[in-house]
């Protein structure tokens, strides 16, 4: 199976509980692993810790990570029944805490939320499209 050229999806549904963040990576590990797309497993897995990091302390609800395919694009989204938004931007300064969403736009291809009544979606995407050396 190739996550190139097909479109593809995969959710799981985690707890309000500090190992679902090591679940959201591991899930998103063996998709991408399974889809034949190994070169982006550590920034997936690396933004897909934010999200959920972030849902776990801000949303404190059970959460949805799904991971997708189509069209050339991988995404990454997780979904929480909080709609608790950051609103401080991605400018943390010199705060401890704060720099998720900052990593998650330095590493993925574009990133954004969804606000909906009560709950909200944010998600990231990335070009599946391996780099070649130049």
């Amino acid at each position: 199976m190739t996550g190139v050229g097909q479109n593809w999806s995969h959710s799981t549904t985690l707890a309000a509980a500090p190992i679902s963040a090591s679940r959201a990576r591991s899930f998103v590990s063996h998709h991408l692993i399974e889809h034949r797309l190994p070169y982006l497993v550590d920034s997936v897995c690396l933004v897909a810790s934010e999200l959920a990091t972030n849902a776990l302390m801000h949303g404190r609800t059970a959460f949805v990570v799904t991971l997708s395919g189509e069209d050339g694009t991988i995404r990454v989204t997780v979904s929480d029944d909080s709609d608790w938004i950051d609103s401080r931007g991605t400018r943390p300064g010199l705060r401890v805490g704060g720099r998720g969403l900052t990593i998650v736009s330095v590493v993925s291809h574009d990133w954004g939320v969804i606000p909906t009544l009560g709950s909200k979606t944010v998600w990231a995407s990335f070009d599946a499209q391996p780099r070649r050396p130049s």
